[in-house]
């Protein structure tokens, strides 16, 4: 696990400077402490920051194929390495080292930009090909690695593992970019491939990019998608044998390291499932840990404990206090972009326990995802079957209507929200999605914003995300399609991003075993129904795990990793809402309607209604701008 820069010319051959390569491999020491290494040649300037995990004591990079005209830096793990090399040496290539990262450079020579194809596991890397002067980036199928990239006026191309590796370079300019405000408020982060700045984009999951000396800029191109290929008709009991069968390979392929290894237990289905798993294939207890709440309501360690008393793991739990938000102003330069989801402050904390034990650690996410794990899946499917009965013609106006009258009950559970329900059922399936997963309504967002900063966006809506995803989405079951969505969406831009961040802020390396690649395209395969069974999600994974977890942990209601965030800001962050949401910045700022943010302070503190979600959203919003102005322009 690592971080990787670079700089590149793509029109001539212009010095680099070692010292702006430099700083821009340091700013991301914390993503590997142990080693560092640049590489200069005309027009081109490569970095790595190094976490070792495997062939401790080779593999450094940039790395290089034996003539030197081929190097990598590269952020990851391939796992099946040990397949591959094999093969490219009954080809004619040798190694010199025995680690993954040697087989990216032998994979290129020998099958070029096919080469992610037979690469199994998650990465970022850059690859430059002196003969063919050929910058070669990917990223992993389904983004658990992160790569940002910028092309500059001056035909400069920049890349990096974090939005703070591009910072240093002098020409880079850090202008908003209007779209992604709306994005942010919409979904409470910055979706791919867009970025807070203009002309700065991330490399979506599943796509590679070629650049060639002298040429024009070609877009990035897709190598992978999950396939939601329905498959040749298996009974459940079938179905729940390969589900296990196929799950046990992907979590032993990843227990190959040469350090500490471990994993995050929080007491729900998928993780304990991980664990469950961990367990049967090792010899040596497993090394777990997890964060408990002083707030009940928000606490799941005695499940995770049940878990780890199962298995006999070698268990460590951590607890956060109610009043522990002394990481609010970390937060900004860890994510580098305005990030909403206030699951990072546990995560952090997680991560930073799990470092004082291993080095690896294995996680449970991906399973609400590739599974039909959220509730928010079984209310669009019950809003389906009423949406099914009407032409939008006719609930467009009917519903928008009811939708407008009915009056807005924030406080009561989502099924009693009648006023969310008809807001949706007067909306195609899409938008219907969209609403349902948006941090601020579309109301609330035009209520928010300024009539200067409406104009800058001209016409943009943030349902627009989802729309050009719908549009590529190889199925249009109901249910298979927000699942998708939300594969290309959430999962990249919020779970896989909180996780990085916060892993990579203590060194640690995380795997996804319920993310391998081969393991999501078989589940996407399963009928709709072995996902969600009349109202139970991961239906087929619970019935495949009863005899390795107890009823009461799969069947109990998903508790997630919230804070409680609704009374701190009435209680001990009272004065920092205010001071921070109704403050300078945000007004210097052109976007927000200052009269708007007054209302959402004051009818939170008041006690009417719940704006924590958008409250916490505008606290982070002025975080970033804080941070920006520290780092300077």
């Amino acid at each position: 696990m690592c971080g990787i820069v670079g700089i590149f010319d793509t029109q001539g051959t212009a010095s680099i400077d070692r010292d702006i390569l430099s700083a821009m491999n340091e700013s991301q020491f914390h993503r590997g402490p142990d080693e560092g290494g640049l590489h200069l040649e005309p027009g081109l300037g490569l970095g790595h920051r190094r976490l070792s995990i495997i062939d401790l004591s080779s593999g450094q990079q940039p790395l290089f194929n034996e003539d030197g005209s081929v190097v990598v830096v590269f952020n990851g793990e391939i796992y099946n390495f040990v397949d591959l090399m094999p093969e490219l040496q009954a080809l004619g290539h040798t190694f010199r080292t025995h680690c993954d990262t040697e087989v990216i450079v032998h994979a290129w020579e020998q099958w070029g930009p096919e080469c992610v194809r037979r690469f199994r596991g998650m990465f970022a890397f850059a690859l430059w090909d002196r003969n063919t002067q050929t910058l070669f980036l990917a990223r992993d199928r389904l983004g658990v690695k992160p790569l940002y990239y910028s092309l500059l006026p001056n035909g400069v191309f920049l890349f990096g593992s974090e939005l703070k590796t591009l910072l240093p370079y002098p020409d880079f300019k850090k202008t908003i970019d209007p779209r992604a405000v709306e994005d942010y408020f919409a979904y409470g982060y910055v979706p791919e491939p867009r970025t807070i700045y203009q002309g700065t984009q991330k490399l979506p999951p599943g796509y590679s990019l070629a650049l060639v000396k002298g040429q024009p800029f070609r877009e990035p191109v897709q190598f992978w998608d999950v396939p939601f290929q329905p498959q040749n008709l298996i009974s459940e009991t079938e179905a729940q044998h390969e589900l296990l069968d196929r799950l046990r390979e992907a979590v032993r392929i990843r227990l190959v390291a040469e350090v500490p290894l471990g994993a995050f237990l929080s007491g729900g289905v998928d993780s304990g499932a991980v664990v469950a798993m961990m367990a049967e294939l090792s010899s040596d207890p497993v090394n777990t840990c997890s964060i408990g709440f002083g707030d009940p309501k928000f606490n799941e360690a005695d499940y995770a404990q049940r878990v780890a008393d199962r298995y006999r793991t070698r268990h460590s739990t951590g607890f956060v206090a109610p009043d522990d938000f002394a990481l609010l102003d970390q937060l900004a330069s860890l994510y580098d972009e305005p990030y909403a989801d206030s699951s990072a402050l546990p995560t952090y904390r997680v991560c930073e326990l799990a470092k004082k034990h291993v080095t690896v650690a294995l996680s449970g996410d991906g399973g609400d995802e590739n599974l039909a794990g959220y509730r928010r899946y079984r209310f669009h499917m019950l809003e389906e079957k009423m949406r099914s009965r009407l032409p939008l013609g006719l609930r467009r106006p009917l519903f928008s209507l009811l939708g407008e009258i009915y009056p807005k009950a924030d406080w009561a559970p989502r099924i009693f929200r009648a006023k969310t329900t008809f807001q949706s059922l007067a909306r195609d399936s899409v938008a219907a999605y969209f609403h349902s997963v948006s941090l601020l309504s579309d109301d609330m967002r035009k209520s928010l914003f300024s009539p200067n900063f409406q104009q800058c966006l001209q016409g943009y809506r943030a349902v627009e995300v989802l729309q050009t995803h719908a549009a590529r989405s190889p199925t249009d079951h109901p249910l298979s399609l927000i699942q998708y969505l939300d594969m290309k969406t959430y999962l990249p831009g919020d779970i896989l991003t909180k996780v990085d961040r916060a892993s990579m802020a203590h060194a640690l390396e995380v795997r996804v075993p319920l993310l391998d690649h081969h393991f999501v395209e078989w589940v996407s395969g399963l009928p709709p129904e072995y996902k969600l069974h009349g109202s139970e999600g991961k239906y087929i994974f619970k019935k495949s795990l009863a005899a390795h977890l107890p009823g009461d942990i799969l069947y109990r209601p998903k508790m997630g990793f919230a804070v409680p965030l609704a009374n701190w800001f009435r209680g001990p962050l009272r004065e920092r809402v205010r001071q921070s949401v109704l403050g300078r910045r945000l007004m210097e700022s052109g976007i927000f309607n200052q009269r708007y943010l007054v209302h959402l302070v004051d009818e939170h503190q008041s006690g009417r209604r719940d704006y924590s979600a958008p409250l916490w959203a505008l606290l982070m919003f002025d975080s970033f701008l804080s941070n920006a102005e520290e780092s300077g322009n």
